[in-house]
């Protein structure tokens, strides 16, 4: 196994993140990762060659700037990059303030977007480089009662969509994640906000949001088992543009796909009527 490449993380201090973090460290890589708390990574020790810790403002653009700077300064390099920093966000858009919906689009699709400014200088230097763009199964197939965090997941996978064409003939490959549940602390409050206004028109909306409380420490998906996925996948000469973790995710991607299939046939007619006849 090649371990020469090196690893920028983004939200790294928990749940995926910090899985990815620890398993890429253990096979030999060279792993930057980011967190907004700077005694996050005290339990990762052994690794100092190889480990960069960097506290970093997502939402900043100099903080994402220098936390790259300081990656090539001691890594000599970058080769790939995961952004996974995000929350999700309850409630439905009736409810929710423009501040709530604002801040969810600012950690889940605009730290993204810095993120990859940031870093494509790096990458389109030296020809080469991976972005890895961890949007959700959501993304595609959206749930009841998280409109604006489907929404932001929406963004974040049209985004990868569109540089992975703009990007490869750099020598660039983008991949957009779409997981399903993972057995992480996505589901506990430090990961998850729900609307702080609540209309009764909307109770309905509550039971959805106590399957996500219910499910935790029930995920299917093994954490632990994604550093191996992504691997393979910057080793790939055909990688994935779009690429769904979890038999949970592939299972209601499918399903999506067949209703939207379903959906053209039964309107192909209409889609044809508009054209000049």
């Amino acid at each position: 196994m090649d371990t020469n490449k090196v690893w920028y993380i983004t939200g790294a201090s928990k749940g995926l993140g910090l899985s990815l973090v620890k398993r890429l460290l253990t096979y030999g890589y060279k792993v930057a990762a980011t967190s907004r708390n700077v005694n996050a990574f005290e339990a990762i020790t052994g690794y100092q060659e190889n480990f960069l810790a960097l506290v970093v403002d997502l939402k900043n653009e100099e903080s994402v700037a220098n936390s790259f700077r300081e990656t090539v300064n001691k890594f000599g390099k970058l080769d790939v990059v995961i952004n996974n920093a995000g929350y999700g966000l309850g409630g439905a858009l009736e409810e929710l303030t423009t501040a709530e919906i604002a801040e969810n689009f600012d950690v889940n699709f605009f730290a993204v977007v810095r993120v990859i400014q940031q870093a494509l200088p790096y990458l389109r230097k030296q020809g080469s480089g991976f972005i890895i763009n961890i949007s959700s199964i959501a993304g595609f197939a959206p749930g009841t009662g998280w409109s604006m965090y489907s929404a932001a997941k929406f963004a974040v996978s049209g985004l990868s969509d569109a540089l992975a064409n703009d990007l490869k003939p750099l020598g660039i490959y983008v991949t957009n994640v779409m997981p399903g549940w993972f057995r992480t602390n996505f589901a506990h409050s430090d990961s998850i906000a729900y609307n702080k206004n609540h209309m009764e028109n909307y109770d309905y909306l509550r039971e959805f949001h106590e399957k996500m409380k219910n499910i935790d420490g029930l995920q299917l998906g093994n954490p632990d088992k994604v550093a191996d996925v992504f691997i393979r996948l910057v080793n790939s000469e055909n990688p994935a543009v779009d690429l769904f973790l979890g038999s949970d995710a592939f299972i209601r991607a499918k399903a999506r796909l067949e209703q939207l299939n379903g959906q053209l046939d039964d309107w192909k007619s209409q889609s044809y009527a508009t054209d000049f006849d």
